[in-house]
């Protein structure tokens, strides 16, 4: 169970720094301020977690970034529209 949650954190931590890299980029300032929060919380849960990991932890752990960056590009030109459609 941890090297899944390890996996999912890693991913949304990775996920969250991809997104957050883009929404500066796009000066979307209220979703680089949310991002910043989930960062905080992925990156709170892996300091808690790391100190005593196995190896399948840690490969677990390795495996989520890819994952989260891929998702990451994927996803943030479709969110922003879909965000920026229901301010309008």
């Amino acid at each position: 169970m941890t090297e899944l949650t390890l996996f999912l954190s890693t991913a949304l931590l990775v996920f969250t720094l991809g997104i957050q890299q883009l929404n500066v980029q796009g000066n979307h300032y209220l979703l680089a301020a949310l991002t910043s929060l989930l960062i905080g919380g992925a990156q709170i849960y892996l300091w808690r977690t790391m100190p005593d990991a196995t190896v399948s932890e840690i490969t677990a752990t390795l495996m989520g970034g890819p994952v989260g960056i891929i998702a990451a590009m994927y996803s943030h030109p479709r969110l922003v529209r879909l965000l920026l459609r229901r301010k309008k």
